[in-house]
């Protein structure tokens, strides 16, 4: 099936919509979609970035959907999957956010671990422990990877 980038937009609004608007606090930069699909080039073929969270210092913190990756690892899927899918990533990069403004990183390494897991099962290098970017007052990031099926 094919869905149109208005179609998605909507369905991430009607999405946050659920979430209780405390939650949202802080969110300064809001949810923006992107129309790209993201992947980092030192990840394996098939593994693409759904969301991010930012922490800017121009734009503030926010989340952003990539919905050309969904659209690279949804092929074929319904839309009922696609928004059950798009529900999780929304929720996983809130997840991010709201760890942030506690001063935990635990979904962080979390999917450091998935995604190391991956780059093993493809026989690739696993990455090298990357620091802690708000040991630095960096831009600290969340991501919520997927594999193309």
């Amino acid at each position: 099936m094919i869905w149109s980038l208005r179609r998605f937009r909507r369905a991430v609004a009607a999405l946050l919509d659920e979430i209780p608007p405390r939650l949202l606090e802080g969110l300064t930069g809001g949810v923006l979609v992107m129309p790209e699909a993201r992947r980092r080039p030192e990840d394996p073929p098939g593994i693409y970035l759904l969301g991010e969270y930012h922490v800017d210092p121009g734009l503030g913190r926010l989340i952003v959907i990539y919905y050309g990756s969904f659209r690279q690892i949804m092929i074929g899927a319904t839309w009922e999957r696609v928004v059950k899918e798009l529900r999780h990533t929304i929720r996983h990069e809130l997840r991010h956010h709201v760890e942030h403004l506690a001063g935990l990183a635990d979904l962080e390494v979390e999917d450091r671990i998935q995604l190391e897991g991956w780059r093993t099962e493809e026989g690739f290098p696993t990455s090298p422990q990357r620091r802690s970017d708000s040991d630095d007052g960096g831009d600290p990031r969340g991501h919520d990877y997927r594999r193309q099926r």
